[in-house]
């Protein structure tokens, strides 16, 4: 998007997305820029059959410095910024013991801290304008725990304590903020986690993505598409009494 064209700031509403490449961030990116929003995608990697209309900027969500820069550099050359999701994540599978302190720092890294940093960044702008809503993409495991899960579950759940307090500490400029929490979504993220999981145990693993599909209470995985269209559901008029929630799709999982 070129700067000489200033009049995008007032007719198009602006989202961030943080991640927002591939998987769930991308169907976000999709969503929004569908629905009419000037969307910027901050992702420390570009996707090449990702549409143009969708503006990336290489950033490296671990790196707080360059989130806040990124940010308020879109900021000041678009004059608003309406939501922000933040959505750049990593997993990591292991249980305490085996959760180095240079592992632990790299999942916070990026799932925690940059999404610190965005909120930081966006805030003071959604203040001026009296409104903006903030997206934090958890999960299931911010609900629930799950086996060799520790620094990836403590990193989500995490993220829907921000959404509650940042709810709460803003509601009075009309901010909103709520956390995401999908369940298992076929995502590339979740096919490398599969691949590392048979890599390491000798699985078959057509029968490991059947197994996945068969312990959803509503038998199949989920699909970005679905969380990218309740995550633009949350960013509308229509949920404008909804904060500091935490919004479950995972297909009946965490249920049970």
């Amino acid at each position: 998007m070129s700067q000489s064209d200033p009049s995008l700031s007032t007719q198009k509403p602006v989202c961030i997305v943080t991640g927002g490449s591939y998987g769930i961030g991308e169907a976000v990116c999709h969503k929004f820029s569908s629905q009419g929003y000037l969307v910027v995608n901050l992702d420390i990697q570009r996707n090449p059959s990702q549409s143009s209309a969708i503006e990336w900027q290489q950033c490296n969500v671990s790196v707080s410095s360059n989130v806040t820069q990124a940010i308020l550099s879109n900021i000041k050359q678009y004059g608003r910024v309406d939501c922000l999701v933040s959505n750049a994540g990593m997993h990591f599978s292991a249980n305490i013991e085996d959760t180095s302190d240079q592992e632990f720092d790299r999942v916070f890294e990026l799932n925690v801290k940059g999404a610190i940093a965005a909120t930081k960044a966006v805030l003071p702008q959604m203040k001026l304008q009296q409104n903006g809503v903030i997206l934090y993409m958890a999960s299931d495991q911010a609900l629930i725990a799950k086996h060799n899960s520790f620094a990836y579950n403590l990193s989500k759940a995490a993220l829907a304590s921000m959404a509650k307090t940042t709810a709460l500490d803003y509601a009075k400029y009309q901010i909103r903020a709520n956390a995401i929490c999908p369940g298992t979504i076929e995502t590339p993220l979740y096919h490398k986690a599969i691949n590392n999981y048979v890599a390491s145990s000798g699985a078959n693993i057509k029968q490991v993505h059947a197994e996945e599909a068969a312990l959803q209470p509503i038998g199949r995985l989920g699909k970005a598409s679905e969380v990218a269209a309740l995550t633009y559901f949350l960013a509308t008029d229509e949920a404008k009494f909804i904060t500091g929630s935490l919004q479950v799709i995972d297909g009946g999982y965490t249920t049970q």
